[in-house]
């Protein structure tokens, strides 16, 4: 039995024949739109805009064409996810805070911490 054959026995034993439960599906690695202005915070504080201005092209040419999307699904996030709900505010505000944060990167410091904060600790 291959690798390949014995992960995809492992997975439907552990999850059953739930179809949301399929790999790369919904929360078992599906792509959320909503989470491009993490993305693009963390391209921001990284130093990465090239890798920013990708993503935000990307979904630019894609989310408006597919009704604005709760979820992709496949490795590569190609699909529309099976289950996904159409004209997602979540998705439409994801994306809109993305473009905000690239056009005025000085707005991350609205929701970011300090780059060393201090730490706070229990002591028994």
């Amino acid at each position: 039995m291959s690798d390949h054959s014995l992960g995809k026995t492992f997975w439907f034993t552990v999850t059953g024949s739930d179809p949301k439960n399929r790999p790369w599906s919904y929360h078992n690695g599906g792509h959320w739109p909503v989470l491009l202005w993490f993305l693009v915070a963390a391209a921001i504080k990284t130093d990465r805009l090239e890798l920013a201005s990708k993503a935000l092209e990307l979904a630019q040419s894609r989310l408006p064409k597919d009704q604005w999307p709760e979820y992709y699904d496949s490795r590569n996030g190609r699909l529309i996810g099976k289950e996904a709900r159409r004209y997602q505010t979540w998705t439409v505000c994801g994306f809109l805070m993305a473009k905000e944060l690239i056009a005025n990167p000085d707005h991350l410091s609205l929701i970011s911490f300090e780059k060393e904060p201090q730490v706070i600790h229990c002591v028994s």
